[in-house]
């Protein structure tokens, strides 16, 4: 199993002009070529497709001119971040004709942008990574009618995927309408329609909100919220229940931890909080939870596992030691699944 580091921390909740602006790619590609373990590195990164990272409408040649500069650092690409969201390319999964319309538009971007990548040879694997790009509240109006509308929205974005050989994966965060909540998401999936083309990205922070009903409370399996002291058995209990239902629709997945709490920034609504990757306030064991996510990866098509921490401060993220750490958390992980 190849490991992937994210490229897009460097801009989640990042500010031109503030005391935390986008750190460049240049700068992530160096901070992870740089992370060692016994000798282990990473295997690759994973793209935002958006400025100023990558311009959605960049030509050919420099598209090629970053492939260049990512493999010269032994590094290959995996899976991309299409630019769904208002404010970038695309627009909601459930809005108007138009909205739509810029959905699909920033779909398509992305699958010329992984056409390129690919007959360039930095990127064999991976896929397209999308969400409903939906407030929840919105949504939850009449949750059965979004999923229905979304649901088209995929379907149609998912054909245009499969016509350049690509897989969509959508993200399950709970700030995004109709991905809310666990039941939401298979409900999601289930009424797209398209195994093997359309598909779920498992983050174990974001997932593990998926537990304590977050924007959901009747779908919770860990009632009590954060604060409560679960038992093992009850969180195991859970965790089999959420893995089971999503896992079969799993084709990408993020290593990740979380302590619990919510973080809410403009459209991201109640969001999971990422938390470092050694934090002793987190939730989770990750490699025993990534395991769970992972049973029969390889057939389902996924040949690498990515690192996500996104609004971490941009001191921590230009430590050395913060991908050190992050690495040897992916290299447990990678065991994990050996063992």
């Amino acid at each position: 199993m190849k490991l992937h580091n994210a490229m897009w921390p460097g801009l989640v909740g990042k500010e031109p002009g503030t005391d935390h602006p986008p750190i460049s790619l240049d700068r992530m590609l160096e901070l992870t070529a740089k992370a060692s373990v016994d000798g282990q590195k990473f295997d690759g990164v994973d793209l935002f497709l958006f400025h100023p990272h990558t311009d959605p409408d960049a030509s050919e040649s420099d598209l090629r001119k970053m492939a260049d500069k990512i493999a010269a650092k032994n590094l290959a690409v995996g899976s991309l971040v299409a630019p769904v969201w208002p404010g970038t390319v695309g627009d909601s999964a459930m809005g108007s004709v138009e909205e739509r319309r810029k959905f699909i538009d920033a779909v398509r971007k992305a699958c010329r942008i992984a056409r390129i990548l690919n007959e360039h040879g930095v990127r064999k694997y991976g896929v397209i990574r999308i969400d409903s790009a939906t407030g929840t509240k919105a949504a939850a109006k009449n949750e059965k009618k979004a999923i229905k509308q979304i649901a088209a929205t995929f379907r149609e974005a998912g054909m245009v995927a499969a016509g350049h050989g690509e897989r969509l994966a959508a993200e399950g965060e709970v700030c995004w309408g109709g991905m809310h909540s666990w039941t939401s998401m298979l409900a999601l999936l289930e009424e797209t329609d398209m195994p093997g083309t359309v598909g779920f990205q498992a983050d174990l922070a974001h997932t593990y909100l998926y537990l304590l009903g977050v924007n959901a409370p009747k779908s919770a399996l860990l009632k009590g919220g954060p604060k409560k002291k679960h038992s093992q058995k009850e969180f195991d209990k859970a965790y089999a229940k959420l893995t089971d239902a999503l896992r079969p629709w799993t084709i990408d997945f993020h290593v990740a931890q979380n302590d619990g709490t919510v973080h809410g920034t403009g459209s991201h609504d109640k969001t999971g909080r990422h938390c470092p990757a050694d934090d002793p306030n987190g939730k989770l064991d990750i490699a025993v939870c990534s395991k769970k996510w992972l049973e029969g990866a390889e057939s389902r098509g996924i040949r690498h596992i990515c690192w996500d921490g996104c609004m971490f401060p941009n001191a921590l993220l230009e430590k050395q030691d913060t991908w050190n750490t992050i690495l040897r958390t992916m290299i447990a992980v990678r065991k994990a699944l050996a063992g």
